[in-house]
């Protein structure tokens, strides 16, 4: 059966520059409405962070990151909530967990993997791109090869004629004469 193990509270926005006053309205939406984790994804990223990370408590990353942090965010949930359950009365547990959770090392880790989903899926773009000019190449050499085989074999039906015989795949029409 399902339970609730926490919740996150998502915003989103698309500016051209992060304001900080955001994070304070955030985290008290956040308060109003009860969850555990939050994300803010923007279009633009406060001036001294680089990639996705933890701020203040609140998790910011762009809209590229989210689909990924989002993911991870919600399995530790998940597996926190489990671990709680199992250590039923000892709060003293829940609060360890929930400031590694909401602390520097597990948002280093999340960064880790995230920037790890980001590299293979560029990786795998690239090597898309190489093997798609791979094959038009290809696509072209044999191209080139049969034309030269159809102009090839024409010229021999020209000087012997019906002696050398039709090849179907060379026909305009497909070999129906």
């Amino acid at each position: 059966s399902m339970q609730e193990c926490g919740q996150i509270y998502y915003e989103s926005k698309r500016t051209k520059s992060f304001q900080p006053s955001w994070i304070e309205k955030f985290k008290a939406d956040m308060r109003t409405r009860g969850a555990n984790l939050g994300v803010l994804i923007t279009s633009a990223m406060p001036v001294d962070m680089e990639r996705m990370g933890l701020r203040d408590g609140i998790y910011i990353c762009t809209f590229e990151d989210f689909k990924s942090l989002a993911s991870v965010l919600r399995e530790s949930l998940i597996r926190v909530s489990h671990a709680v359950t199992a250590q039923e009365n000892k709060g003293d547990k829940m609060v360890m967990l929930y400031d590694y959770l909401t602390g520097p090392e597990f948002g280093s880790h999340l960064q880790a993997i995230v920037e790890g989903f980001v590299q293979m899926k560029e990786d795998l773009a690239g090597e898309r791109r190489a093997m798609e000019r791979v094959w038009k190449k290809r696509e072209k050499q044999i191209e080139k090869v049969m034309l030269n085989t159809s102009s090839l074999h024409g010229s021999l039906q020209g000087i012997a004629g019906n002696a050398i015989p039709a090849v179907r795949q060379l026909e305009l029409d497909g070999g129906e004469e």
